[in-house]
């Protein structure tokens, strides 16, 4: 069972896809202002087959194959939203979101504010993101700091089935508009799901990995390579902390906070360029709340400060085990 929930019944296995439609599913049957759109979601089911299935049993009207416009996919939905009703709209791809940035930061992260709280926003937009499936370009991009850096946006990211199938059931009741990032790498990975459990805040980190040497912050795909980076460590003798931020905007620094206090030393790992990355603020948030803490600077692994390269050099490209362990002996020397 997940961290971010409590039960006592038991729950059971699933991958990560399914947990996802799961919990379409059941955001479906709770409330009929809820609809999906996308491109080939319904008779297709997606291209990772994330809404197989949803169309057949909700109709065409609550689960809309959309044209091959993603500012069309997003402006209907911004309509849809300030007309009550509760869109949930995919993006094929990560690199696929761009022509509907505009919409997003120009009308979704805005409205509720223009309109003084009167016009709330509830939508989410899912997006598949990051790399390590050997994809052609514009289909391994992490384009998380562009939203998280937009006040008005909530951006989020599951690692694992059960907080999929539990993150996008909260994501859809909010009232505010949620960006939704789902690792594209890990929808085959499976893991336990309790239906009946209570699950964490939304915007809630949660320790993974409990250490007392080293703080390791990841969110999305890079959570297990954290995982199997401190597993590798232990047989070291070394334990390392690993916190899945889980909600990239808002953070919770109340858990990093608490880590850090504990262990004096943090690494970030993000598959995004290094750059202006969700590390730098978490470096400079952690420097300004925990700077008698710290034994060590924060430093950070991720991708390089180039376009996404080419499938053969991805594995090159992406943060692995080894650097993040890299990192750790770095920050370890001081």
């Amino acid at each position: 069972m997940s961290q971010s929930q409590t039960s006592t019944s038991a729950g059971r296995r699933m991958t990560m896809g399914k947990a996802l439609n799961a919990g379409l599913r059941r955001a479906l049957e709770a409330d009929p202002k809820v609809v999906l759109a996308g491109e080939d979601i319904g008779k297709l089911g997606g291209v990772f087959r994330i809404t197989e299935g949803l169309q057949k049993d909700f109709g065409e009207d609550r689960v809309i194959d959309s044209p091959l416009a993603e500012s069309g996919i997003v402006g209907t939905a911004v309509g849809m939203a300030m007309r009550g009703y509760r869109p949930v709209v995919e993006i094929q791809f990560d690199g696929f979101v761009y022509p509907a940035y505009n919409q997003i930061v120009a009308q979704v992260a805005k409205m509720h504010h223009r309109s003084r709280g009167l016009v709330p926003m509830p939508m989410v937009i899912r997006i598949p993101f990051g790399g390590g499936i050997g994809a052609v370009e514009h289909h391994s991009e992490s384009p998380e700091a562009y939203f998280a850096h937009t006040a008005g946006l909530k951006v989020v990211s599951c690692s694992n089935a059960s907080d999929a199938y539990w993150m996008i059931q909260q994501a859809i009741a909010l009232d505010d508009p949620v960006i939704f990032l789902e690792p594209k790498r890990r929808y085959h990975e499976k893991g336990e799901v309790d239906e009946d459990a209570t699950p964490a805040p939304l915007h809630r980190a949660r320790v993974v990995r409990e250490g007392t040497e080293a703080t390791l912050l990841a969110y999305g795909p890079m959570v297990k390579t954290c995982l199997d980076a401190a597993e590798a460590a232990a047989e070291e003798g070394r334990a390392l902390e690993v916190i899945d931020l889980r909600s990239v905007s808002p953070l919770d620094m109340q858990t990093v906070a608490t880590s850090v206090q504990k262990t004096g030393r943090v690494v970030t790992v993000h598959e995004a360029p290094v750059n202006l990355g969700l590390g730098a603020e978490l470096a400079a948030r952690i420097t300004e709340q925990c700077f008698y803490s710290l034994e060590a600077p924060v430093l950070r692994v991720g991708g390089f400060d180039t376009p996404y390269p080419p499938a053969r050099l991805e594995d090159h490209y992406l943060p692995d085990l080894d650097r993040v362990l890299d990192a750790v002996d770095r920050s370890l020397s001081y």
